[in-house]
């Protein structure tokens, strides 16, 4: 038996639905009676801020973990960081200050491997820990993928979200060459849209079903969208084992200012059943992972 699964969120571009992503699963996973552990490794702190905990209030954060293997720094385990929120689901909060940890990782040989080993400390005490990483390449996303056993992709539906995939696919492959580590990158999650099969609803986020009210495109224009979503989501189909569409949903953004996953707010709303959907696939990913071995 696997004494714990951790899951990556991944992706180098802003604005996928990442954060999201990573909270509402850590949301539905605590909700059917797992511990979860959510860890923050992105400056942003969005994560922090999304289970109710302002990042200027902490005394620790993942910037005392990473920065606790050089001289002159304290000592600080994963363990003295963690925090318990509202939700029930702890977390590893971060703060801006991780902008500063990078430029010293470069300056050792382990860098990749620090976040697995800090994770090491801990892998009796949960069943799920799910790491949200930052939108870009740095070594903070490397961490999370080598410390991880298994990647979820967030994709949107933009012109460029398949160059996205490609590039991810790149630094996937680095990671093999350089490392030795293999990323298991089998989930995808293509976010705020409806999808090709449901025409009178549109597509897109906020930005578009706003855009759809005030100025509402032709029918012409609806069907060649259609079109290019049903593209997209079938070339994003050939390269994961499993993907779901989440839809746009006010749902999200509300559970984002109560500072709770939308497991816990609105968990029977359309975007509240995909997430729990993906939650359920996840944990049974794990369950037969366990048989296997």
């Amino acid at each position: 038996m696997l004494d714990i699964t951790i899951i990556a969120f991944a992706h180098h571009k802003g604005g996928t639905g990442k954060t999201t992503s990573c909270l509402n699963v850590a949301g539905y996973l605590q909700k059917d009676g797992k511990s979860v552990l959510v860890v923050d490794c992105d400056p942003q702190a969005n994560a922090t801020a999304g289970l109710g905990v302002n990042p200027e209030t902490l005394e620790l954060s993942m910037y005392d973990v990473f920065m606790s293997v050089f001289e002159g720094f304290p000592d600080a385990g994963i363990t003295d960081v963690i925090v318990s929120t509202a939700s029930g689901i702890d977390l590893a909060p971060a703060t801006l200050d991780l902008v500063g940890v990078e430029p010293y990782l470069y300056s050792i040989e382990n860098r990749a491997g620090l976040l697995k080993e800090a994770l090491d400390r801990v892998k009796d005490d949960y069943d799920f820990i799910l790491i949200d990483t930052p939108p870009s390449m740095g070594q903070f996303v490397i961490n999370g993928l080598v410390a991880a056993d298994h990647t979820v992709v967030t994709l949107d539906a933009g012109t460029f979200a398949l160059k996205g995939m490609e590039a991810l696919s790149a630094v996937f492959g680095d990671i093999r060459e350089m490392l030795g580590e293999d990323v298991a990158a089998d989930f995808a999650i293509l976010t705020r849209w409806k999808g090709s099969g449901d025409p009178a609803a549109g597509t897109g986020g906020l930005a578009l079903f706003l855009k759809r009210i005030f100025s509402p495109a032709s029918s012409a224009e609806e069907e060649k969208e259609r079109e290019r979503l049903k593209a997209f989501e079938s070339e994003v189909k050939k390269a994961f084992k499993q993907v779901f569409t989440v839809p746009y949903s006010p749902a999200i953004y509300e559970t984002q200012q109560k500072g709770v996953p939308i497991s816990h707010y609105a968990p029977e709303s359309d975007a509240g059943r995909e997430y729990r959907a993906i939650a359920t696939a996840l944990a049974g990913r794990d369950k037969k992972h366990d048989e296997d071995v």
